[in-house]
């Protein structure tokens, strides 16, 4: 069995860092279910911005808003309009096939990304 890359939300923009929630990423519903998580599922989210990375737990965010929102102590770490890679794994005894979205810089899919494509994305 190994961990492997299931679902990545790649190049979402943070629309807001709230202190005041208890913990959590809030990831727009549309974007959830274009990948595939779960509300509650751990991710890890690391920043291209300040090279922050974290594990936390998706709440679900209103479906079409954009919605990228660290929330809680993650505040501290990623702030609003820094840019992210989002990332579910899963644990299997043979290769998967992750679903990796790339997002425009108001969190709107643009494409799927493939595991063979090399790609230069501007920031």
């Amino acid at each position: 069995m190994r961990w492997l890359l299931r679902s990545k939300i790649h190049n979402a923009t943070v629309t807001e860092a709230n202190l005041a929630y208890i913990g959590s990423i809030t990831i727009d519903t549309d974007l959830i279910d274009l990948v595939g998580l779960w509300p509650g599922e751990r991710v890890l989210v690391v920043s291209n911005t300040s090279g922050s990375r974290l594990e936390t737990y998706v709440i679900a965010g209103e479906r079409g808003s954009g919605a990228i929102c660290m929330n809680g102590a993650a505040a501290h770490l990623i702030k609003e309009g820094e840019q992210v890679i989002i990332m579910g794994f899963e644990l299997a005894d043979k290769p998967i096939q992750p679903k990796a979205a790339l997002v425009d810089g108001r969190n709107r899919f643009v494409r799927f990304l493939t595991e063979t494509e090399k790609t230069i994305i501007e920031p």
